[in-house]
């Protein structure tokens, strides 16, 4: 990503900041593309468990306004850019295209687990990459969307784990 910094006070030196702004805005870039599949699958799902996926996708969507919105805000506070154009989140996200045609609550589960794990896991990463940068309050901020992500999985998970 194009990164560019402004002047700030903040104390960590630039070169330190730099990598981790363009650390933040990858995750940010993942963390708004899935909550827009986790709306497309809330607006869509269909089925005999509809009403309970339909909430929980909702939750979802909401939980990753507000990882973004805190992801964001630390990349800011860095003197960095936030790069949440829909165009910068299309042309950098990692997730796999979010599937157009699902109806079926089962065929949201499945599809919304995939990129929760995913995002996840990259999530998991960027801690060990921040921590290793020495840069522990990003690393601590990645740490709280990783619980957060985490508990969602497992919500989401719930649904195809059952054996009824």
């Amino acid at each position: 990503m194009n990164t560019r910094l402004n002047k700030t006070r903040n104390d960590i030196r630039e070169p330190s900041r730099r990598p981790m702004v363009d650390l933040l805005n990858q995750q940010l870039a993942d963390a708004l593309d899935l909550g827009l599949q986790a709306k497309q699958a809330h607006w869509n799902v269909k089925g005999p468990h509809f009403i309970g996926l339909h909430e929980l996708f909702d939750k979802i969507a909401g939980e990753f306004d507000e990882f973004t919105d805190d992801i964001a805000e630390r990349l800011v506070a860095l003197g960095g850019v936030a790069q949440g154009t829909i165009q910068t989140v299309s042309k950098h996200s990692r997730l796999a295209a979010y599937p157009l045609d699902l109806a079926s609550g089962q065929g949201h589960v499945s599809a919304l687990s995939s990129a929760l794990a995913q995002f996840g896991t990259s999530t998991r990463s960027a801690i060990d990459t921040a921590g290793k940068a020495g840069e522990a309050d990003t690393a601590d901020l990645f740490t709280e969307v990783s619980r957060g992500v985490d508990k969602l999985l497992w919500l989401v998970e719930a649904h195809i784990q059952s054996k009824d």
